[in-house]
This record gives structure tokens, C-alpha cells and sequence, in this order.
């Protein structure tokens, strides 16, 4: 890693712990999250109570023990009153961010004054869990380049259909299953059980991928990925078979190790008259891969947090037998903050960076560093950075400018829907980044230099976790664009 990666990835650290210590500093006004929940009150001198009972409603499919595995607490212990409805507040959160309902509500059923004794209710709303969704989508890395750089060009579009199913049998195991035709053929199986053992901490996941491309992106050059087309031959084959376990002692900590072999082909063409270096001279590029990830997620709302802070690290092997067609160690380390201040007003910052650790020259195939979801900097949607290390320093601030739930009644006929929660917030961003590239940067001015980029914003929130992002940017290139992103959770 050289000098300059190496003085950006420690400045940005340094620049956002000092900026982030000030806000600390300033946290005294931070607002309690408000609840719905109502803990009894005594007017003798109770600190705590003692949780009897807990029932659950509301749930067709989802399992009881699956969402009571979501508390921080359980029955016979005690919770002080002081932070109890606190408390409650945060494990209503904890239900919700399983994704599996639209709402939940944890109330008071009974209390039995003399012995500090009560009884909870919990009370859900299901969300829909099936999702077969037509597909109609580009084949490019993001609407921008498709509609602008490509001239919305609708041959580049693939079609088919993808099932999602995120509770299957109840126990918030998903399922997803992809048939696309068109620009690139693609099948895909990836089946998910998070809880495997009596206690549910352990987990798996199986997944299968098959495509047949006629068209790929073989280079980079002005900091795009430069494409060619042939309907007679077929330019790219990817093959991928794939385990994982995980473990998930507690709410908040998960650790995951999967082993995944790789089977990729280019046609000889590829090779010899577009990009030598695409498979570093061979035509199949073959191996085992390992990655363990480490997690500690506290965030409030997972897909669009407003508090909490996510350490996530992982280190992956590609190349594990002798013979394989890879052979590259890579460091993954990245930290998120966010919290409230004000009644209206949030921040957040995440730090990332990624290192190779083994310094040989990497198969273009696979060295791919920022432009590529999820990791972009905001004002360089258009172009791509490749390379053996980067990382990026993010910044936002936000200020809700509507938070409103509408019943939409007889207009949605799915009960899972009827209740529309929308937020509205103004978002500014400051983004730093930087791609190291000792093998592929030539011709590509955007490698090897600081990127900033600067945005104004609308982020619209749907149902808790969709999220829509109306953006306008600006790069240090003095370069200026509308943008849109958006996330979806399933």
C-alpha cells in the first residue's frame, strides 16, 4: 500500500473522530425516542419490575419464538422503571428490524402491584412476504449510466422474473430465486435459515449461480468501463456454488464464515483481443474462496438509522488450493455512526476501507474498488475506480421535513399495506474517497487521487424500509448532476 493511501485512509480517521467527539460534546439535547408503550405507574417506591408473562398477537406466520427471540430480556427477569419504557421502545425496534412487519407495539396486559409482577403484550403487523417481481431492469451499474451515457437504449435491458420469499416456513428463512433472460441470462437459488439449533444462534445459507453474458465489461479507460457486444459468442460463463454458517449469540453480535467455489470462462477472444490481463492470460479462472465476517449492528433502524453505530470487518481468502485461479488476501474494516440531536435534525458518519494484502497483481476480473454498489461516492455515479485498496469517509447531516402516517383504507386492499408511514428529509453529504491502483491506472485519472463530492438532497422513506434518494452533485471535477438511488429491504 503506498504513501498516499496510507495518509488518506489515517487524515479522514482522524478528521472524523475529532468532528464526531464535537457532536458527542453536544449530544446533551439529544430526545428520548418517544414509545408507545405505557409503563404502569406506583406512587410507593418501586424501582423495577418483574416480567411474568409475555404474550404475542398478530402474527399468522411468523413463529412466537421467533420474535421473542428479538428481546433483550426474558420472563422472570427483572427491568428497572427508570429505562423501561426506553427499554421497550428499543426491543419494539428490535422486532422490526427482522423486517417481517410493518409495525409492533410491546404494552402492559396486566400488573400485579403487591409483587411488581406484569405481564406484556406483544402486537405485530405482518408484512407481506412473497415478492415475484417481473424483471425489467438494466444491464448497467446504475440508471444514470443507462439512461444518459447509453441513451436508455432498451436492448440493454434484461427481463424474466425474480421470487422473493423472506418467511418461508415461518422462521424468517428467505428465499430468492432469479430466471432472467435478454441482455444476461442469469439463474440463481439462495436459500437462508437463520435459526438451525433449539437456542437459535446458529444459521445457513446455500446459494447457486449460473450466467451466459454476450456482453461484458472487459476494461477501464477515462474512468468507465468500456463494453463490447457479440450475439454469436458467448463472452463470459460464471458459475457459483456456495455455503455459509452463522452464529448469533445475542441480538446485536453475528459472526459468519462461508466457503464458495468459483468456476469462471471467457471466450479466447477476450483474451487475445480485448484485455489480456481480464483473467491475468488464462481463459478459465478457478477457485476456493473462504471469508469470515464479524458484525456488531446497534443501529435503531437498520435500513435508514437515525441512531447507533455498525462495526462490521471481514477478511476473505480467494485462492485456498494449490492450482486455483486466484490468489488474493483482502482486509475489509468499516464503522457507521448515527445519532439525533434536536427534534428534527440527525447526523452520521461511516469510515470504510478495504486492503489487499498480498501485493501481487490482481485479475482485472476482481479488482474492482469504488463506482460499484454499495460502495460510490456520491458525484462520481458515472464513473468507475479500480484498484488493490480503498476507502472513503462519509458524512451527512438530515432535517425531517415530514413524518406522516396515511390510512389509505379501502384504496389497499392488503392489510399488511393500509398503514402508510412516509418521512420526508433534507440531506446534505460530504463524501471523501480514494482508490489505490498500482496495476490498472493508466489512463484512468480518477485512480491514485483524492475524489470529493458534495451533495443536496430529498430522501423519502416508505414503510420503514424503502428508501428513495433525489440527489443533486457536485464532484471535484466541478462537475454537477442529478442523481437517483434507492433500497429496498427484503
Amino acid at each position: 500500500m503506498n504513501h498516499s493511501f496510507h495518509s488518506f485512509f489515517w487524515q479522514s480517521l482522524l478528521r472524523n473522530s475529532l468532528i464526531f467527539s464535537f457532536l458527542l460534546s453536544c449530544r446533551g439535547g439529544l430526545d428520548a425516542q418517544s414509545s408507545s408503550s405505557h409503563a404502569p405507574t406506583n406512587p410507593e417506591t418501586l424501582d423495577h419490575v418483574i416480567v411474568r408473562k409475555i404474550g404475542v398477537e398478530g402474527n399468522q406466520r411468523t413463529k412466537t419464538e421467533i420474535i421473542l427471540r428479538e428481546l433483550d430480556f426474558q420472563l422472570n427477569d427483572s427491568l428497572s422503571l427508570a429505562t423501561l419504557t426506553a427499554r421497550l421502545a428499543e426491543n419494539e425496534l428490535n422486532i422490526l428490524n427482522t423486517g417481517l412487519f410493518t409495525s409492533t407495539k410491546i404494552s402492559f396486559k396486566e400488573w400485579t402491584a403487591a409483587t411488581n409482577e406484569v405481564g406484556l403484550l406483544i402486537t405485530v403487523q405482518e408484512g407481506w412476504y412473497v415478492f415475484p417481481f417481473p424483471i425489467l431492469e438494466m444491464a448497467d451499474r446504475n440508471f444514470n449510466v443507462w439512461w444518459d451515457t447509453y441513451d436508455h437504449d432498451f436492448s440493454r435491458l434484461n427481463w424474466g422474473i425474480r421470487f422473493y420469499h423472506t418467511n418461508l416456513t415461518g422462521r424468517k428463512d428467505q428465499l430468492k430465486a432469479v430466471f432472467q433472460q435478454g441482455f444476461t441470462k442469469k439463474y440463481e437459488l439462495i436459500y437462508t435459515l437463520p435459526y438451525l439449533n433449539r437456542h437459535r444462534r446458529l444459521g445457513a445459507n446455500i446459494n447457486f449461480l449460473y450466467t451466459r453474458e454476450r456482453q461484458i465489461g472487459y476494461a477501464t479507460q477515462g474512468n468507465e468501463l468500456i463494453f463490447t457486444n457479440d450475439r454469436d459468442r458467448l463472452l463470459l460463463q460464471r458459475f457459483r456454488l456456495g455455503a455459509a454458517a452463522q452464529y448469533r449469540r445475542n441480538l446485536d453480535i453475528t459472526h459468519r464464515l462461508s466457503l464458495t467455489f468459483h468456476d469462471n470462462l471467457i471466450h479466447d477472444f477476450v483474451r487475445t483481443e480485448l484485455n489480456p490481463d481480464f483473467f491475468l492470460g488464462g481463459t478459465e479462472q478457478r477457485y476456493l474462496a473462504a471469508t469470515y465476517q464479524f458484525t456488531v449492528d446497534k443501529r435503531d433502524i437498520r435500513p435508514y438509522p437515525m441512531h447507533g453505530y455498525l462495526i462490521d470487518a471481514s477478511i476473505a481468502r480467494n485462492g485456498l488450493l494449490i492450482g486455483d485461479g486466484m490468489n488474493a488476501l483482502n482486509l475489509q474494516a468499516s464503522f457507521q455512526q448515527f445519532f439525533s440531536f434536536g427534534k428534527k435534525w440527525s447526523t452520521g458518519f461511516v469510515l470504510k476501507g478495504v486492503s489487499g494484502l498480498l501485493r501481487n497483481k490482481q485479475p482485472y476480473y476482481g479488482s474492482q474498488a469504488l463506482g460499484y454498489e454499495p460502495d460510490f461516492i456520491r458525484g462520481y455515479e458515472y464513473y468507475v475506480m479500480d484498484g488493490l485498496d480503498y476507502a472513503y469517509n462519509k458524512s451527512l447531516v438530515r432535517y425531517r421535513l415530514f413524518d406522516r402516517t396515511f390510512n389509505l383504507g379501502p384504496y389497499m386492499r392488503l392489510e399488511s399495506f393500509r398503514e402508510m408511514p412516509i418521512k420526508l428529509f433534507l440531506v446534505f453529504h460530504n463524501e471523501l474517497g480514494y482508490a489505490n491502483n498500482p496495476f490498472y491506472g493508466q489512463n484512468n485519472s480518477l485512480a491514485n487521487e483524492l475524489l470529493w463530492g458534495t451533495t443536496l438532497g430529498l430522501d423519502l422513506v416508505l414503510y420503514y424500509d424503502k428508501v428513495f434518494n433525489f440527489e443533486v452533485s457536485r464532484n471535484h471535477l466541478n462537475e454537477y448532476g442529478f442523481y437517483l438511488h434507492w433500497t429496498f429491504s427484503f
